[in-house]
């Protein structure tokens, strides 16, 4: 088959090269994978500023946030402030087939996209905890374990949630929120979630945003919220084989193989369903008992971060 072709109007180049080390797949395969899961995936990405992570031959993978001069002049962004107010961020936006087939001929592997639609910063789409496993070779079945927790805790706080695959070795609960909440509220929740859900069973499940604090337990994180990013159903990921991030109903999770949703497996998969949008709960107002619980919880990253600092300032007073 020719090394170049065009899809869509999108000039494809180098079809054959491999696409990373270890993939086990060429530029081809990420091409037709995007190409034929496009009607679900764009939905997914469509409206939101996005990061991509690429991987170009002969360097390691990178994160790309703002949109590169070449880019076809039909791209639109989105300009987003950064959380220290000291520059712009030109995101891309992947409204069409065509856009995402563009990024698929750069090589972007990773989907990434915001958790707030066009310039709504301040009103999450969903609630995100993200379940991380030690590393083990039973790893996937302690995230999964996690995310049980995670489920227990959201019913009794009369809350719904999807779940997926990560795409790596974890889990990811997501709750769909009602427009107008602050995501200063849902961040608060989000804290408040993982509090709960490790207090059910502390001796699987920690908080602790310290690697060498956690024990070998499952990490409940709850810091994705405000300005981070998730990579997305139906996304790639830079992994051996490829794996793909995929929606799954919560009484298969514990059956369920991440290493065997990869770009080659999951058109065939899913033949017609669209998963993410079947299984996704309807969206939901924040238990105000949530918000308040979580307002008196630090936030983990900055909890941690004064704590390594506290831990220098006495390390440098013994050896003083």
């Amino acid at each position: 088959m020719p090394e170049q072709e065009e899809r869509s109007g999108v000039r494809l180049t180098n079809l054959d090269q491999p696409l990373f080390a270890d993939a086990g797949a060429t530029k081809r395969d990420l091409v037709d994978y995007l190409e034929a899961v496009a009607d679900r995936f764009v939905p997914v990405l469509a409206g939101r500023a996005l990061s991509v992570v690429r991987v170009l031959r002969g360097q390691a993978p990178f994160v790309q946030k703002n949109l590169p001069a070449y880019a076809p002049e039909s791209t639109r962004t989105l300009e987003v402030a950064t959380q220290d107010g000291k520059r712009v961020v030109h995101y891309p936006v992947c409204d069409d087939r065509e856009t995402l087939l563009w990024f698929a001929n750069q090589r972007a592997v990773e989907y990434h996209p915001a958790l707030f639609r066009g310039h709504d910063v301040d009103s999450a789409s969903h609630l995100v905890l993200d379940v991380d496993p030690p590393a083990g070779t039973d790893s996937f079945a302690r995230a999964v374990d996690g995310a049980l927790l995670v489920r227990q805790a959201l019913s009794a706080a009369g809350m719904d949630a999807l779940v997926k695959t990560s795409g790596a070795k974890g889990v990811h609960v997501m709750v769909p929120l009602l427009p107008g909440q602050p995501v200063a509220d849902v961040a608060a929740a989000t804290r408040a979630l993982a509090a709960r859900a490790e207090r059910i069973d502390p001796a699987l499940a920690t908080t602790a945003f310290v690697v060498e604090e956690r024990g070998g337990r499952v990490f409940l994180d709850a810091t994705r919220s405000g300005g981070a990013t998730l990579a997305a159903a139906y996304s790639p990921r830079v992994r051996p084989g490829v794996p793909v991030s995929f929606p799954l109903a919560w009484d298969v999770l514990g059956e369920a193989d991440p290493a065997g949703f990869t770009i080659t497996s999951v058109p065939r998969l899913l033949g017609g369903a669209d998963p993410w949008v079947a299984l996704m709960p309807v969206p939901q107002q924040l238990d105000p008992a949530l918000v308040e619980e979580g307002r008196a919880i630090p936030v983990a990253r900055v909890a941690a971060m004064h704590e390594g600092k506290r831990r220098a300032r006495a390390r440098r007073a013994a050896e003083g």
